[in-house]
């Protein structure tokens, strides 16, 4: 029998609470005595336990979490996106058209590799992207999956939404679907990301006919997304998670980006949130509606995040987790409430988040699970079949 580590899983209800924000001002400071009593107090506890006394422990940052409306808020490739919704937003335009223009910037920049067009192919070299939407006013949300030749997934999947009784196409009737909306065909495939498939395919065998290039080869792989979440001055809502999913991916791979209630989610009532990063870890938590429900039951938008994540960690398979119960992968939840008040974690320091409001377009820190530092050494292990 495997041993599992020992997690204790989030089973708090998921109860219509009120929204309670925050007051806003600094955080009080924490000497250095303080932290390390804490610490060293919270060693003997159980995972779960440990994570949330070393997080109480870490001072907050002042600034960027006081309520603010409008605000927009994202993964950290979103930096130009937010200041262009958050613009938009000012001049009076609807929340989930302000939240996509943003996106836009990032799909149809080819020198993301994360999304829309110059996207890393899956294995066999064919850009397929994924995107989802909701609008917080209308409760109404669409999305599209592998959805190939059209570089902005994001305003396919508001059309499934605005024109038909649907929330999801995929596949070839998602491109057809997009066509007949007037989307242009073109190729996403660009030679910055060809290059790097054909380099990534030609170092999976050894023994296969393909000359492996050892010299200066730099092999780039990402789970990157874009997520942005946006809120008015009136305090209406929506979401939108674009990408072009998991490098070199099994054709046909859909990860939690265009699933609606993992990879974002919008509750006009209460926030939205969404997230990037290993989207097989998200889904198995519906990890947008979650992070919602937590803001629902009064938590602030970084703990909600932070108790996402939690909840994550506790859903991990073993294979996925080292000796000490630490995953082998990151991942970040971004949230923003009605109020205005926004934040972020990650599984592993130093992740980062973009946000825009009356203080400017800016990148703030992420709370986090692990230490950098804590992060496993050496490659997944492998996974054996099972017989029945």
């Amino acid at each position: 029998m495997e041993r599992r580590p020992r997690v204790k899983p989030v089973d708090a209800p998921c109860l219509p609470v009120p929204v309670r924000s925050r007051p806003p001002g600094p955080a009080m400071p924490l000497s250095r005595r303080a932290f390390l009593a804490t610490a060293t107090a919270a060693a003997s506890l159980p995972l779960t336990e440990r994570l949330h006394a070393l997080r109480l422990a870490r001072p907050v940052a002042a600034g960027g979490a006081a309520p603010s409306r409008p605000c927009v808020v994202a993964s950290d490739n979103g930096l130009r996106g937010v200041r262009r919704a958050y613009d938009l937003l000012v001049r009076g335009d609807d929340t989930l058209d302000a939240a996509i223009a943003g996106v836009n910037i990032q799909e149809l920049d080819p020198e993301d590799q994360s999304v829309g067009l110059g996207g890393l192919p899956n294995a066999e070299g064919v850009v397929q992207l994924d995107a989802s939407c909701m609008h917080g006013p209308t409760r109404r949300a669409g999305a599209v999956a592998c959805l190939e030749d059209i570089a902005t997934p994001s305003l396919v999947a508001k059309a499934v939404m605005d024109y038909t009784d649907h929330v999801m196409l995929v596949g070839r009737d998602a491109k057809r679907f997009a066509l007949q909306m007037g989307f242009r065909e073109q190729p996403l495939l660009t030679e910055k990301s060809r290059q790097d498939w054909l380099r990534w395919r030609a170092r999976l065998n050894p023994s296969d006919f393909w000359l492996d290039h050892d010299e200066d080869v730099e092999i780039r792989s990402t789970t990157g997304t874009i997520n942005m979440n946006a809120v008015n001055a009136a305090g209406d809502l929506s979401s939108v998670t674009t990408t072009s999913g998991m490098a070199y991916k099994i054709p046909g791979r859909v990860g939690d980006s265009p699933i609606v209630g993992a990879g974002q989610y919008c509750d006009n009532t209460v926030g939205a949130a969404g997230s990037t990063g290993r989207g097989e870890a998200n889904i198995k938590v519906c990890g947008g509606f979650l992070t919602v429900e937590f803001m629902r039951q009064g938590l602030a938008p970084r703990q909600a995040a932070l108790r996402t994540l939690e909840r994550m960690l506790a859903m991990t398979e073993a294979r996925l987790l080292d000796a000490k119960g630490r995953p082998r992968f990151d991942i970040q939840v971004y949230a923003l409430n009605k109020a205005g008040e926004h934040g972020a974690a990650s599984m592993y320091e130093g992740s980062q988040y973009a946000v825009c409001d009356a203080g400017g377009a800016r990148l703030e820190p992420c709370a986090f699970l692990f230490r950098r530092s804590e992060y496993p050494a050496g490659p997944v292990p492998v996974q054996r079949a099972r017989g029945r």
